[in-house]
């Protein structure tokens, strides 16, 4: 069964993270430079202070009329992060994901951040597990098809 561990070991260990002091308009440039849906907020000792995600941006912001410029990250932030280690299986990782409806999950390893998997991440890391049995299935059907026929 795969693991965290194995999803950072494709897509890397790359931690993506904002000051607690800053904007959410520098925030945002960094998810969008990165291409992510949201950003680690790490204290002063690059320990986890709480994540920040679209989400938090448009539920937080947008509805309450709060400026980009004007607001800090730790004002808004979620701060009761929900996390998970390296090895954490994927199947977890999607059941803690489904049942507290989030996409992001930090991967922590003594106490300090070490990677994020995605509900995308974790569906594709599901999808691979699913075609490799699928493929091995079919596989040990042919052996036995040809077993019965008499051609092994």
């Amino acid at each position: 069964m795969a693991t965290v561990k194995d999803i950072l070991g494709v897509k890397g260990r790359e931690i993506v993270g904002v000051s607690p002091e800053a904007t959410l308009l520098a925030a945002l440039e960094v998810m969008a430079n990165k291409n992510v849906g949201a950003v680690l907020v790490l204290d002063a000792e690059g320990g986890l202070a709480g994540i920040f995600s679209e989400r938090d941006f448009v539920r937080k912001i947008i509805i309450k009329g709060r400026t980009m410029e004007a607001t800090k990250v730790k004002e808004i932030m979620t701060s009761r992060v929900l996390y998970v280690s390296p090895e954490t299986t994927v199947s977890d990782c999607m059941s803690l994901m489904t049942d507290k409806r989030i996409r992001h999950l930090p991967v922590l390893e003594g106490g300090k951040p070490v990677g994020v998997v995605s509900i995308g991440d974790v569906i594709k890391e599901l999808l691979r597990e699913q075609e490799l049995l699928i493929n091995r299935q079919a596989a040990e059907i042919g052996q036995l098809e040809r077993y019965t026929t008499g051609s092994i």
